[in-house]
Parts: C-alpha cells; sequence; structure tokens
C-alpha cells in the first residue's frame, strides 16, 4: 500500500502527516509526520501511545512536567492521561506513533509478562533506540503492506516495551466527596454532546456549585470540563468518520456549530484535517 500524505495545518514549510488505520491489523492506528508550527493541546486517548522521535525535538507536556523527546526516545502514554506536544526545537519534530488499543496490549501483555491487571507505564519516557527502530520498522511494514511483517514487529515492540517499562497500573482511588461528583460528569457531558448544559446547571444537577465542579474535574481529568468535551467530541467524531460519515455530518452530529468548526478542533488534536483522516479510511 502506497503512502499518501496530507499537508499539516500551520503554514509551517515542510510540515506533513500521515495518520492511518492499516486494515490488516485492526486495533491499530498509525501517525508519521514532521511538524514544526503545530501545535497539540491537552487531549487524551482510549488506548496506549507509543512515539518514536526520528529527527528534532518534540516537547510532550505531561501532568508532571514537559518531556524533551529526541532520537532514540520512546514516549509512552497510558490511557486516559491528558497530554500536549508541540516542538522542543527551532527545527520541529518529525516522529513515528503507534496507537494500539487497550485490548491489544492488554492481550501481548498478558502473553509475555507476569502482570496482572491493567498493564501501563510509570515512566512516560525511555531512553530506547532499539525500541525506536522498531516503531518505525512497523509503520514502514504496513505502508509496504507486509501483514506478516507488521503484525510480528508490532507484538515484538510491545512486548519489549512492556517487560522492560510494563507494571500494573493502580485503580483511580476516589478520595473525596468532590472527586465523586466531577466523577460523574463525563457520562453527563457525553450524553449530551450536542446540545450541553451550562456550567451552572450541570454543578447543580450534580448537586455542587460551578467553581467546587472546575476544581474537582481539573483535578481528576486534568483539563476543565468544556475542554474535556472538545476532546470527547473529537474522538466521537473520528468513529463516526470511521463508519463512514462525511465530515459535515460528524460536525453537527457531535455539536460542533459546522464542518469549519470540527475542522479546527479535529486537525489541532488529531494531527491531520478531518477530511484527510475519511479519506485514508476510504482507502
Amino acid at each position: 500500500m502506497g503512502s499518501r500524505t496530507a499537508r499539516a495545518p500551520g503554514g509551517a514549510d515542510g510540515e506533513w502527516a500521515r495518520h492511518w488505520r492499516y486494515t490488516s491489523l485492526p486495533g491499530l492506528d498509525l501517525l508519521r509526520a514532521r511538524y514544526v508550527g503545530h501545535t497539540f493541546p491537552a487531549h487524551a486517548h482510549d488506548g496506549y501511545v507509543f512515539g518514536a522521535v526520528t529527527a528534532g525535538v518534540e516537547a510532550v507536556g505531561m501532568p508532571d512536567g514537559v518531556l524533551l523527546a529526541g532520537p532514540g526516545t520512546v514516549v509512552m502514554i497510558n490511557p486516559e492521561v491528558p497530554h500536549t506536544a508541540r516542538a522542543g526545537a527551532a527545527e520541529g519534530w518529525s516522529y513515528a506513533t503507534l496507537y494500539p488499543s487497550a485490548g491489544l496490549v492488554a492481550e501481548v501483555a498478558a502473553e509475555v509478562t507476569a502482570i496482572r491487571g491493567t498493564a501501563g507505564f510509570g515512566e512516560p519516557m525511555v531512553d530506547d533506540p532499539g525500541g525506536s527502530r522498531l516503531i518505525a520498522d512497523v509503520h514502514r511494514a504496513a505502508e509496504e503492506d507486509d501483514p506478516l511483517a507488521a503484525d510480528s514487529v508490532l507484538r515484538v515492540v510491545l512486548a519489549r516495551l512492556l517487560r522492560r517499562h510494563g507494571a500494573r497500573l493502580p485503580g483511580r482511588a476516589v478520595a473525596s466527596a468532590g472527586a465523586r461528583t466531577a466523577a460523574r460528569a463525563p457520562a453527563l457531558l457525553y450524553e449530551r454532546m450536542a446540545a450541553p448544559p451550562t456550567l451552572e446547571a450541570l454543578a447543580a444537577e450534580l448537586g455542587t456549585s460551578p467553581f467546587a465542579l472546575l476544581r474537582a474535574f481539573k483535578e481528576a481529568y486534568g483539563t476543565p470540563p468544556h475542554r474535556w468535551l472538545t476532546d470527547a467530541r473529537v474522538r466521537r467524531a473520528r468513529r463516526l468518520l470511521d463508519e463512514g460519515l462525511r465530515p459535515a455530518e460528524a460536525a453537527v452530529a457531535v455539536g460542533f456549530t459546522d464542518q469549519p468548526h470540527l475542522n479546527r478542533h479535529f486537525t489541532r488534536i488529531v494531527g491531520v484535517p478531518p477530511g484527510a483522516y475519511r479519506r485514508e479510511r476510504a482507502g
């Protein structure tokens, strides 16, 4: 399968990106890109992120601070962990990233490790040139339409990272009434995605005050409710595009005012415009 790339937004010369799914490997998304001016806002993923910088420097914003990732490092982000990304040097950064589903990682962890419970990674960045090369090799095999090699190398790199750096993820502790209240908010926002309530109305429904909800929600999810909702809308739009909806239809379905509104947020969070994303799925 030949590689198709889309010009990345932001107008910087030399930016490009390809975000796609290799149909022979269900449960895996791939992103290969070069960014200079593009900035990813705070967002999270349903599954895991494994990124290998191949040139330049990426500045990855994690809950505990900013990490500078260069060639030879592997960035590992657990599901639902909010993070940002931007250039960490004037020349920007190029990288190959794998987005395997939680189910795929759990399958590999059960087969090759003694981890019980949900597997994860305590260190979000490690110096692992071999692992970095393997991530790039998965991309190469998928782009050459070699399913046996792509699947084999994917499982090898997941096993390597889990054996060397994996551990059981601790459960989320609900330590206060405020945290319990915040934990109820995402379901309400997701149900009313196309017509969300005001912060005051949401807080009243949850039996708290607006500022108390803001504080508790940000402590629990790393971002305020309105930004969480934007991220959730983009995630839902991705699933609708996967199902074949046009970007304009997906925009209305998830509560964006129009397609340009979807385009702006989708491109910032996913790294490519929704039209390019849908064309890759259709291809």
